[in-house]
């Protein structure tokens, strides 16, 4: 399976990045390390919430962009009124690096999400360190035990964490965990097949109080209504978000004319 192939490749990253900056040290870096603005506030906002992410490739997909100008995207996410940003981070699969991150932490004011897959607590000192106000938790990397390890290293950074589900099991850990922003990715990793009605399955499983994100698929204004109606507190756009030439038209698009 593809995730178990990057996650692989992410511990072999990890091993690398802790010879060159150890374990102590990134906890250092991540204790001076400012605070930057809410990325559970921002979801909490009433209406639906609009993450909009940066990536330039993916397994599935290869290459998404050939021209890569991830600071002046990032501005045009900000302008066009997005609530947060998810930037890849991954450098094997995604062509990510965790300087992008760092670069548009200067550049815009919104919260910023690092989108890569932790399998070492290494991982969420270094995100908070990079400028990060929230980590991805992948449950199908992760067990509870660990989940709920991680969720409390994160409290006490003062990072959130989108903790991301497939299916009922998965929820059901994310929750035993202490999860309170849950995220369904519609995308099958073992398949790659994406189908939006898993989210609008699922949604019902999580409990008011715990954020519900609705992750991949997510490419028209009749997806949003779906989503709307069946009370998604936010949702993470990025293949359709990175294709498109007017960024601003393309969510004031999605979120049904309105700015």
């Amino acid at each position: 399976m593809i995730l178990d192939v990057i996650a692989d490749a992410t511990r072999r990253r990890v091993a690398a990045d802790k010879e060159t900056v150890p374990l102590e040290k990134v906890r250092e870096l991540a204790d001076q390390a400012p605070p930057g603005p809410s990325f559970a506030g921002a979801l909490a906002q009433p209406g639906l919430s609009f993450i909009c992410e940066i990536k330039k490739s993916s397994p599935s997909k290869g290459v998404i962009v050939k021209e890569f100008p991830y600071l002046t995207i990032a501005k045009e996410y900000q302008s066009a009124g997005a609530d947060a940003i998810s930037v890849l981070t991954e450098p094997d699969f995604f062509q990510g690096a965790d300087a992008y991150l760092t670069e548009i932490r200067d550049a815009v004011k919104l919260p910023l999400l690092r989108k890569d897959f932790t399998v070492d607590e290494y991982q969420l000192y270094q995100a908070k360190a990079i400028g990060a106000q929230a980590v991805l938790l992948i449950c199908a990397l992760l067990d509870t035990a660990t989940l709920e390890g991680h969720l409390s290293i994160c409290d006490v950074l003062g990072l959130d964490a989108l903790v991301e589900a497939h299916d009922e099991e998965e929820i059901r850990s994310a929750l035993s965990a202490g999860a309170k922003i849950i995220g369904v990715n519609n995308r099958n990793l073992k398949t790659f097949q994406v189908d939006i009605n898993n989210c609008l399955r699922l949604r019902e499983l999580a409990p008011p109080g715990v954020l519900f994100v609705a992750e991949s698929g997510i490419n028209t204004p009749a997806d949003i209504k779906l989503l709307r109606e069946a009370g998604a507190d936010a949702v993470l756009i990025g293949e359709a978000m990175m294709k498109s030439a007017d960024k601003a038209a393309f969510l004031a698009k999605l979120r049904g004319g309105r700015p």
